[in-house]
C-alpha cells in the first residue's frame, strides 16, 4: 500500500475518533459541572477537561481567563482549534475524500453525511439548549462511521490502517481521562460524593458504568474503577484492550509486507507486555499519574514511530 493511502487512512481513523471523544468528555463535563453546587465541589471541570484533551495550551493562547461558554466552544467548533469537533471532522472527511476509492460506499456516505450536517449545526451547536442533542449527535456519527467500517471493509491493509489510527487514539484518550482523574483515584480528594461522583463521570465518559457493575458486582471502588479502565481486556477502551489490538495489527500489516518490522513494533509489543503482566495494586503504589504519564509519551513515541516506518516512507 502506498504511504500517502496508508497516512490518509491512519488519520481518517484517528479524527474520526477524536471527534466521538471531545463529545464523551464533553457531556461528562456538563453533568459534573449541573453536580458540581449541589455535591459542594470547588474543581473546574472545564479545565480539567482542556488538560484531559491536551487543548490548554492552545486555549490559553487564545483566551485569558477559562469560562465554561470558552471552552466549549473552543472544543466543539472553534476553527483555532485544529482538535475541535468541527475541525476533526473536516480532518476526517478531507482525508477520506484523498482515498475515496479505498473506502466502501457506506464508510463515505457516514464521513460525507456527517461534514455536510455539521457545517448546518456547527453555527448553534454551542447554544444552551442544543448542546446535549449535538453531543449526542456527534457521539452516534462516530459509531455509525465505526460500525460501517467493521461491518463492510475488506479486512486488507487499508482496514488496518483504520483501525490502528483507531486504537491508538482511544489508547490515548483513555490515559487523558484517567491522569485528569488520578486524584479521586489514589489521591486525597479519593472519598466522598464528589470522589464518588468523578468516578461515575469517568466510567461513563467510555460507556463502561453498566460494564464495571457486570464485571464487578459492587459499589464504585476506585481502585476498581482504575483495574477497569487500564488492565481489563474485555472493555473496548481499556488501555489493554487498545494495545493488544495495535500490537495485533501492527503484525498483521507487518506479515502482508512481507514481514518488515520497525521500531515501531517494539514499542507495541512492550506496551502490550507491560500492560499485560502489571498488577493495579503495583501501578496504584508507584503512582497512577506517573504510570499513566509513561504510558501517554509511549502513545506519542509509538504514535510517531509508526509514521516514521509506514506513513512518511
Amino acid at each position: 500500500m502506498l504511504s500517502r493511502t496508508a497516512d490518509s487512512l491512519y488519520w481518517m481513523g484517528r479524527y474520526t475518533e477524536r471527534a466521538g471523544n471531545l463529545a464523551r468528555g464533553m457531556q461528562v463535563a456538563l453533568r459534573m459541572a449541573g453536580l458540581g453546587e449541589s455535591l459542594g465541589d470547588t474543581g473546574d471541570e472545564w479545565r480539567s477537561l482542556l488538560v484531559a484533551t491536551g487543548a490548554e495550551p492552545g486555549f490559553l493562547a487564545e483566551h485569558s481567563e477559562v469560562t465554561p461558554e470558552a471552552v466549549i466552544r473552543w472544543l466543539a467548533v472553534d476553527p483555532k482549534n485544529p482538535s475541535s469537533i468541527a475541525n476533526c471532522v473536516e480532518a476526517a472527511r478531507s482525508n477520506g475524500r484523498a482515498v475515496r476509492t479505498a473506502l466502501t460506499v457506506d464508510m463515505w456516505e457516514a464521513l460525507n453525511d456527517t461534514w455536510r450536517e455539521m457545517r448546518l449545526l456547527a453555527a448553534t451547536a454551542t447554544d444552551a439548549d442544543r448542546l446535549p442533542a449535538f453531543l449526542d449527535w456527534v457521539r452516534a456519527r462516530t459509531l455509525l462511521f465505526n460500525g460501517a467500517a467493521a461491518d463492510t471493509m475488506l479486512r486488507d491493509d487499508g482496514w488496518r490502517f483504520v483501525h490502528l489510527g483507531v486504537m491508538l487514539e482511544r489508547a490515548d484518550n483513555t490515559a487523558r481521562l484517567l491522569d485528569a482523574k488520578h486524584t479521586a483515584l489514589d489521591g486525597p480528594e479519593s472519598e466522598g460524593a464528589v470522589a464518588y461522583a468523578q468516578w461515575q463521570a469517568l466510567l461513563r465518559s467510555v460507556s463502561a458504568l453498566r460494564s464495571y457493575q457486570w464485571v464487578y458486582h459492587t459499589r464504585l471502588q476506585p481502585r476498581l474503577v482504575a483495574d477497569l479502565l487500564i488492565l481489563r481486556p474485555e472493555l473496548p477502551r481499556s488501555l489493554l484492550a487498545c494495545h493488544r489490538r495495535v500490537e495485533q495489527v501492527l503484525d498483521r500489516i507487518s506479515e502482508s509486507s512481507g514481514g518488515r518490522r520497525g521500531e515501531c513494533h517494539r514499542l507495541a509489543s512492550e506496551a502490550h507486555a507491560r500492560l499485560r503482566d502489571a498488577r493495579i495494586e503495583d501501578i496504584l503504589a508507584g503512582g497512577l499519574h506517573d504510570f499513566l504519564t509513561r504510558m501517554i509519551d509511549r502513545n506519542l513515541d509509538l504514535g510517531r514511530e509508526i509514521a516514521d516506518f509506514y506513513l512518511h516512507a
